[in-house]
């Protein structure tokens, strides 16, 4: 996108300089709430910074905070552009894990499986789980005209509700009151990077990060992929930018709607690879953890390209992770204040993201030419 009349501002600076002003102001208002209670905002920024990337640990955390961060950003993305505002990652993302979590105690129970033949088939089970999730939302708003937003959010509730249930009363490990499953049979754990970095002769701390974190690549990758590259993707952001064009192009708005939402929550489901069969190795409540609402700030900040999806969820994730360090560090900042200064991180990446845009867009605005010709 070029400079010209309006607001339009050239592509580096919508890209790469108005996300780092809306960071910035992010940062200085979180300073400020800082200064309020009396502590050093600059420490604080240190320890922030310092506990996300001052240490392989640190670096190893923030990857696989970003790593569900990339799979519920790429969902909202994907829906951005079909015109949809999906805000039900939360509930995707859980009941996608929920079919992944299944998918896994039914493999330990033929045991001996290897992860690397589970992989496809719990991949497969995340995201027919949590796109069949989202496709009922979809075919409600093309069918029968129930508002997208309105319906993601009830389901979100449904599937805290469903998956409360489930742990309760029918999963969860005979004998124990936690209502989590029985562990999965160990030939599923996912390969922990730390291993396999090991096997290269690479030393590294131990950490959460695992494979998942490619497969979250790859995803970026098959996104970009679908989406500019192909008559699909042609359709998709045909629809996204005009349904009437979309229509007389022979397009049927109606069902790009129901695939794009299915689609969208088929990579939210994806959250389940990384935390169950990658991590906790077992299905428990509240595995996503709020990842599906943080995605959509990751996608809005990202522009809803791969890309920027990838620097977003990596700068969430490393004020997940620094924010964990510096509440420790620092004991007047609670874990609650940390989410405070998440939240106004994702305020002005979010709602005021255009905040400073009519500014830029007159400050690059190219100089008239001048006038020509004979009096």
């Amino acid at each position: 996108m070029s400079a010209g009349g309006g607001d339009e501002l050239p592509r580096w600076v919508s890209l790469a300089l108005l996300p780092a002003i809306n960071i910035a102001c992010a940062l200085l208002a979180s300073g400020l709430v800082i200064l309020a209670i009396g502590e050093d905002p600059l420490a604080a920024l240190g320890y922030l910074v310092t506990g996300a990337l001052g240490s392989a640990t640190g670096i190893g955390y923030t990857l696989y905070y970003a790593t569900s961060l990339i799979f519920t950003g790429l969902a909202v993305a994907l829906a951005f552009h079909a015109g949809l505002f999906n805000i039900g990652g939360e509930g995707q993302a859980y009941i996608g894990g929920l079919g992944v979590g299944l998918c896994c105690l039914v493999l330990s129970a033929v045991g001996g499986v290897p992860w690397w033949l589970a992989l496809p088939i719990t991949i497969l089970a995340g995201a027919v789980f949590g796109g069949a999730w989202a496709a009922v939302p979809g075919w409600l708003q093309a069918y029968r005209g129930s508002h997208i937003v309105i319906t993601t959010i009830m389901f979100n509730f449904i599937a805290s509700a469903l998956m409360a249930y489930l742990m309760v009363n029918v999963l969860i490990k005979p004998g124990q009151m936690s209502p989590e499953s029985r562990e999965f049979d160990p030939s599923l754990f996912l390969p922990m990077m730390h291993e396999m970095l090991g096997g290269l002769g690479i030393e590294v701390e131990q950490t959460p990060l695992n494979l998942t974190f490619l497969l979250a690549l790859l995803a970026c990758a098959l996104v970009w992929f679908l989406v500019w590259h192909t008559r699909w993707g042609f359709a998709l952001r045909t629809v996204g930018a005009n349904e009437h064009a979309a229509h007389y192009a022979g397009v049927s708005p109606r069902r790009m709607v129901v695939l794009a939402m299915a689609a969208s929550g088929a990579l939210a489901g994806l959250v389940g690879i990384n935390e169950l069969q990658g991590v906790q190795h077992k299905l428990l409540l509240n595995f996503q953890a709020g990842m599906g609402f943080t995605g959509i700030a990751v996608a809005l900040m990202g522009r809803a390209h791969p890309v920027g999806i990838v620097l977003s969820a990596l700068l969430f994730g490393a004020l997940y992770q620094g924010g964990s360090e510096l509440s420790f560090e620092v004991q007047t900042i609670s874990p609650e204040l940390v989410v405070v200064i998440q939240g106004v991180v994702i305020l002005f990446a979010g709602a005021l993201e255009h905040m400073f845009k009519p500014a830029l867009a007159r400050l690059f605005r190219p100089a008239p030419k001048p006038a020509t010709g004979v009096a």
